[in-house]
């Protein structure tokens, strides 16, 4: 349980935006589902780190896919730190507690989200030591699946595995690819400013938006196919979110405002 508490206080510091379908699931898997966000939080702040070198970079996130191939059933929380000791003093909270994130994992699954968090960790270290060049749209493509259409993916196993649910695997990555795209679209100054550009040559950032927009139709049928229950509650808040971001972008705002936000959510869950 205090695992669990822990994961939960965790991801209400660092993600409005899944903190809230993710405290709503039931027990067992909510421990799934938050064990996968974090696993994937960890690595992600190391890819985002704005102090590390990409070739550091890329050092660390393979040791932490390594760390997680090397996982069996009795592996404890230090087991997944092996050889990361050397980066403590830089690494975010979240990222060094890999471990508990891991481990909350319930004992039939944990090892497709270990696999998944392993086979992420890798691919964000060609990103990195190639400093995410994205110069076509399949870089792209390639790209946002790397990062967030095999969560898509990952996301339907889980619901498969706690109740049976059956999804369309295209448009599982649609709804990551959706997600990730609008990501690109609001933190595009940022990404530049640190020498990043996910935009492929010769596109404008309104061939962004449409790239979106066709994700996110995916994205749409997607939830729609999904029957009355947890993975349903789940996938409908990020989704209305990352719409609205979307739309409030095209006139010119930079994101949803916090009470946008909490009024999109109140009227979801209502």
């Amino acid at each position: 349980m205090n695992l669990r508490n822990n994961a939960l206080k965790t991801l209400r510091e660092t993600s409005r935006t899944f903190y809230i379908p993710i405290s709503r699931l039931p027990g067992g898997l909510q421990d799934a589902v938050a064990s996968a966000y974090l696993c994937m939080r960890a690595i992600d702040e190391v890819e985002d780190h704005p102090d590390l070198d990409n070739f550091t970079k890329g050092k660390i996130l393979r040791q932490m896919s390594l760390n997680l191939q090397a996982a069996v059933e009795k592996s404890g929380i230090e087991d997944f730190s092996a050889g990361l000791v050397p980066y403590s003093h830089c690494l975010p909270d979240v990222s060094l507690r890999l471990g508990q994130w891991a481990v909350l994992a319930p004992d039939t699954i944990a090892p497709r989200v270990w696999d998944a968090t392993a086979s992420m960790a890798d691919r964000m270290a060609y990103w990195a030591e190639n400093n995410w060049t994205i110069r076509t749209k399949a870089h792209l493509d390639q790209y946002t699946f790397s990062v967030a259409g095999s969560v898509g993916l990952l996301l339907s196993d889980l619901w498969a595995w706690y109740d049976g649910t059956q999804t369309n695997r295209q448009q599982a990555i649609g709804f990551g690819r959706g997600l990730q795209a609008v990501n690109i679209v609001r933190n595009h100054r940022e990404d530049l400013r640190r020498g990043v550009n996910f935009i492929p040559q010769g596109w404008k950032i309104e061939d962004v938006h449409e790239y979106a927009r066709h994700n996110l139709k995916l994205a749409d049928l997607y939830t729609q196919s999904l029957g009355r229950g947890p993975a349903l509650d789940f996938c409908k808040i990020p989704l209305a979110l990352a719409h609205g971001t979307l739309e409030v972008m095209a006139l010119g705002k930079e994101k949803l405002s916090r009470s946008d936000v909490m009024a999109l959510v109140e009227q979801i869950t209502r």
